[in-house]
């Protein structure tokens, strides 16, 4: 069913109600697999498997959705967000349910990494088209208020599945929380999509539906039209054998003939061509895909040719890679040093949740003043997260871990102005293709980083060496932003106005 754009539904109207439930939509796909550090001990003392390899699980459930981003992103445009939005949630409900069957680490990898994560990264893209296309006005206030939905579903969902677990276990947890993520089908049907109908408002109904007969007739239209284009395009070479057509055709005038249009016969040399057309189509549609190829390998390696685009690339890498094992990993710290589960108040993870959704606005308020640079914001955000890192191996109590907590998940709100320092970085021009690129190598530093820091665990039965790791990890890659960022910085500024 295809609806008009009116003034009414862009900038408003339904359109506040597409951002409630793509709000709720990034709410319930978000919310476990990144409170999956609940999870994570219950997992490790059911199956007794190594810190590492049990790590693969949350892992692969927050970076499998930026590395797939760009087929993500293909399917919403092919099959629009609706329909994807109401595929994800069979996937996501889908993935939790089959992991309360799960036999071992193997199987919750491939139905909790892997099916949950491709889920919510269908998720991600479905809801931002549909936001963008219902506002222009307001569209930088809509899609703040839809991206809070995954920090708010953080906070809630660490502390629900913490409650679960108590009463109903680790399976009948994960069970409640696939079936809750149901709602994803309800939030994908309201996703009216913005189109133009083919046919004339007079020609519709009351209800702003067209009728079968008008669908049916344009079918019939462009049927009749497709055979006169083949008609007269068999005619143009060889003339002789063919129907006489009116000089001046209506595709309408196929329905008051007499008679039926007669087809010129097949000969072998009719299907001669005909199989030489069809070779001809299938070898240019493969070259336009290769220089296809070719220009976006041409673009991917001029943008590398950037000094501070490689510098961002390898920071981006690094700093997912060593501030994304915390959200992981914090509860079973806390364990594992022996605090107290009745000063638990409120559980770690949901304490990142919540300041990464203060995080998100606070930087992002920032970002918008012409006294702030963002790329030299973003700098500071990675620096301090690694700094915060290094302190996490000399504490030793709950209140101190709380405040860490806060602290990395406020840092973690960077994401916020992320398509600011691409933009300062690349360029206008460039922004699409280089926060592709970056967006897939973040996800691979998601993957990769929990599961280094369990191994590092593994190998020294503390946490203290895996999050000195991480810390260099991150300020590595801040420093080596920061020494090449003040020549990109005053390049741009020459070039393009205050981002």
């Amino acid at each position: 069913m295809s609806f008009q754009r009116t003034p009414e539904a862009l900038d408003g109207g339904w359109g506040w109600v597409i951002v409630f439930v793509s709000f709720l939509a990034q709410f319930l796909a978000y919310g476990s697999p990144f409170a999956v550090g609940v999870l994570y001990p219950e997992w490790l003392e059911m199956f007794g498997e190594g810190k590492g390899m049990t790590a693969w699980v949350g892992s692969l459930a927050g970076g499998v959705g930026l590395i797939a981003s760009p087929v993500c992103s293909v399917c919403v445009s092919s099959f629009g967000a609706r329909a994807v939005t109401i595929f994800s949630g069979f996937m996501v409900a889908g993935g939790l349910i089959l992991s309360a069957f799960a036999a071992d680490v193997n199987f919750l990898i491939f139905s909790y990494g892997i099916i949950v994560g491709l889920g919510c990264g269908l998720v991600y893209p479905a809801t931002i088209t549909i936001t963008c296309q219902y506002f222009e006005k307001y569209r930088g206030l809509a899609l703040g208020l839809i991206s809070t939905g995954s920090s708010v579903g953080l906070f809630i969902y660490a502390a629900l599945q913490k409650v679960l677990i108590e009463i109903y276990g680790l399976n009948g947890c994960l069970l409640i929380v696939g079936a809750v993520s149901l709602n994803l089908i309800v939030c994908g049907s309201l996703m009216r999509p913005l189109e133009s109908p083919v046919c004339p408002s007079k020609e519709r109904t009351n209800f702003g539906r067209i009728s079968d007969q008008d669908l049916v007739c344009s079918e019939k239209r462009q049927i009749n039209e497709q055979n006169v284009s083949m008609l007269k395009s068999s005619c143009t070479k060889d003339t002789t054998g063919c129907p006489a057509m009116p000089h001046d055709h209506d595709p309408d005038s196929s329905f008051n003939m007499k008679g039926p249009i007669l087809l010129p016969a097949k000969t072998p040399q009719t299907c001669e061509k005909g199989s030489l057309s069809h070779t001809y189509f299938i070898m240019h549609f493969a070259k336009e895909t290769w220089q296809a190829y070719l220009q976006y390998l041409e673009v991917s390696l001029e943008l590398f040719k950037n000094k501070v685009f490689t510098a961002l690339f390898v920071a981006v890498l690094l700093f997912d890679m060593g501030a994304f094992p915390p959200a992981l990993l914090m509860e079973d710290m806390a364990r594992s040093l022996s605090i107290d589960e009745e000063m638990h108040v409120i559980p770690l993870v949901s304490i990142m949740g919540i300041t990464t959704a203060v995080g998100k606005f606070v930087l992002g308020v920032l970002a918008d003043f012409q006294w702030v640079n963002s790329l030299y914001l973003y700098i500071i955000t990675i620096i301090t997260t690694g700094a915060a890192l290094l302190v996490i191996p000399f504490v030793r109590s709950y209140a101190a871990l709380a405040v860490l907590s806060a602290v990395l998940g406020f840092l973690s709100g960077n994401w916020a102005i992320f398509p600011y320092v691409t933009t300062k970085t690349v360029g206008m021009e460039n922004l699409i293709h280089a926060y592709g690129i970056l967006l897939f190598f973040a996800g691979i530093g998601n993957v990769l980083g929990p599961p280094i820091i369990g191994w590092f665990y593994d190998w020294t039965q503390t946490y203290e060496i895996a999050f000195y790791f991480s810390g260099v990890c991150v300020l590595l890659g801040g420093f080596l932003l920061l020494l090449t960022a003040k020549p990109c910085c005053n390049d741009i500024k020459k070039k393009s106005p205050k981002l």
